[in-house]
């Protein structure tokens, strides 16, 4: 008889002793951990953010966050690089600690360096996000400048379309929102 899997918890990220250079995730109760992404991750996060809190503010139809706590259980619970939130959605997701308790529309993920960091991107999170009821998945490469979209069909995230720098990136999510992917990047 194998020993039983350990499963982290909400509670068990919280008796951790904080320390801001690493990030630390639960899905589905195996525990994660990366620590301070690259300069260009953090540029293209950056730029992002101006260009969808740009939009947002203009149209006042929702706000982006940047890294937010979002805990779906008690052995899910992470936190996406970005996420945009309708207004109404905000209201009713928003904890008393200021963590997100549900699904943004859309998420985020700029893909950190490494094969484990970006299986948990690719494999971990898109199978949480899809399971969780997210809109549109936004996978960001900065080193090979490209995007991979993920929007809901027939109940789970689907690969729409992967664009690269020339190519414009608008989403039925974002009314008139329009950028090339070149400007996540420059």
């Amino acid at each position: 008889m194998s020993p039983p899997t350990l499963r982290w918890t909400t509670r068990d990220l919280e008796a951790l002793p904080d320390d801001e250079w690493v990030r630390r995730e639960i899905i589905d109760g195996e525990l994660f951990v990366t620590r301070a992404p690259h300069y260009k991750h953090q540029q293209t996060i950056r730029k992002i953010l101006r260009l969808l809190d740009t939009w947002s503010e203009a149209t006042g139809l929702g706000e982006v966050i940047l890294t937010p706590g979002v805990i779906y259980t008690d052995t899910d619970n992470v936190i996406p690089d970005l996420v945009w939130v309708s207004r109404d959605r905000l209201a009713l997701l928003l904890d008393d600690a200021g963590h997100l308790t549900g699904s943004p529309e859309l998420v985020i993920e700029i893909l950190s360096e490494g094969s484990t960091n970006e299986q948990r991107d690719r494999s971990a999170k898109l199978k949480l996000y899809s399971q969780q009821g997210v809109c549109e998945y936004w996978i960001v490469n900065w080193q090979l400048k490209q995007v991979e979209v993920y929007r809901r069909e027939d109940a789970k995230l689907t690969l729409i379309v992967t664009l690269f720098e020339p190519d414009e990136l608008t989403s039925p999510l974002l009314p008139n929102f329009c950028c090339r992917v070149a400007q996540f990047f420059v």
